[in-house]
């Protein structure tokens, strides 16, 4: 599968940067890259994307400057500019991608303000599927800031990532030493989910409040959350991307992501599990002469086990129950020596116990340079979802004060 994937907004352009360097090169799911920001002295900063699909917009009614929180000025702003945008993409391979990835940071204006045309855009100018990976805002971003200290990320207070606009900079919004700064982020994160709501044909959410650390700021999580968004996305798609090294004995295709992801704008969440193996060499320890590993059955079924359990069971994307999802895929990939058939059926089983029996589509994907095997897990339609609702409670809350 190949995906023109747009990043919009300090946060989605930082996600995609991410995901382009974490894609291995030999099995390359980005048809072509886009980092649409109004901040432009951030732009230079997204090294992955091709400078000339790096675009400035917005300057003509100051958002350089910031929205302010204000999701209605946002959308309006998108409005005003999907077209602009529209003829950005018109430089890259849309009429060759199989479908679009448009990551964006939800809880600000300006990202969360633009999705909704763009996405609106796609769907009626391509047949192809358009897939939104959105992060939610952390509690500590939208609970009121220690008396005294600045708002982070208002227009009057520059960002520590050191961007112009008020939008995060990454998956993660920035924050000052006292406190946090967006206190309508909860209401702009749920407004924006429900415009997108029978645009999108799929929404994938990442959630910051579950992915910080205790005691962990939000500006030093940044990075770290972003590869770990990255090494899910990548898993995943990268399953479906042609190699000429090795030949998968289930090929996953576009089609099978599409099944599973659905068209009506489910809520997905992605699993993930790896475990280093040994993955032979020479036998002067120089690295020459590699060698297939003479693995073990035992091993390699203990391998594959171990991470379908993670896959299934440590911390998602989004966190849902489980037996919620309707649909449901597992992708084990690795080292071919360690990918036990046995092993990844037996996999798929549990998994398909897991939902209650649905529908479920599975796949392996060799990775002769691998040094890990990992399992990638996607659950598909998964609401209601707790964290959702949380979200939606703090909104009502705000309206009441």
């Amino acid at each position: 599968m190949q995906l023109e994937v747009i990043g919009i907004g300090g946060a989605g352009c930082q996600i995609v940067d991410a995901i382009r360097a974490a894609e291995p090169a030999d099995r390359s799911f980005v048809a072509d890259v886009f980092a649409f920001d109004t901040d432009g002295e951030a732009l230079p900063k997204y090294t992955d994307v091709p400078e000339s699909h790096r675009y400035q917009y917005g300057q003509d009614v100051g958002l350089d400057a910031g929205l302010d929180g204000e999701l209605q000025r946002g959308l309006e702003v998108g409005e005003e500019h999907v077209d602009e945008l529209e003829r950005v993409l018109d430089r890259g391979a849309s009429a060759a991608a199989d479908g679009f990835l448009v990551a964006v940071g939800l809880g600000g204006a300006t990202g969360g303000g633009t999705v909704p045309a763009l996405v609106a855009t796609l769907q009626r100018r391509y047949d192809e599927p358009v897939y939104v990976l959105a992060t939610l805002p952390a509690d500590r971003e939208f609970e009121p800031a220690v008396d005294g200290a600045p708002e982070a990320g208002r227009a009057d207070t520059p960002p520590e990532n050191g961007g112009g606009s008020s939008e995060s900079g990454s998956a993660i919004a920035s924050e000052t030493a006292n406190g946090p700064s967006r206190p309508n982020a909860a209401a702009n994160a749920i407004e924006t989910l429900e415009r997108l709501d029978g645009l999108a044909s799929a929404i994938v959410p990442f959630d910051n409040e579950r992915w910080l650390r205790t005691g962990e700021g939000l500006v030093d999580g940044r990075d770290r959350c972003n590869r770990e968004l990255a090494r899910r996305v990548t898993a995943v798609f990268a399953a479906s991307a042609a190699s000429g090294d090795s030949v998968a004995e289930t090929v996953i295709d576009a089609s099978d992501i599409g099944r599973v992801m659905g068209n009506e704008t489910a809520v997905v969440s992605l699993g993930y599990g790896e475990q280093p193996v040994e993955t032979g060499g020479s036998r002067f320890g120089l690295g020459l002469f590699a060698t297939e590993p003479d693995v073990e059955t035992s091993s390699a079924v203990s391998a594959v086990e171990t991470v379908v359990r993670k896959g299934i069971h440590d911390t998602l994307t989004l966190e849902c129950e489980r037996d919620a999802a309707e649909r449901a895929l597992l992708i084990v990939g690795g080292p071919p020596a360690w990918l036990n058939r046995r092993a990844i059926a037996e996999g798929r089983g549990t998994l398909e116990s897991t939902i209650g029996g649905r529908g479920i589509l599975g796949g392996d994907a060799p990775r002769p340079d691998g040094e890990a095997v990992f399992a990638a897990v996607v659950f598909a339609d998964v609401e209601p979802v707790d964290r959702l609702e949380e979200l939606r409670a703090a909104t009502q809350e705000r309206h009441r004060v």
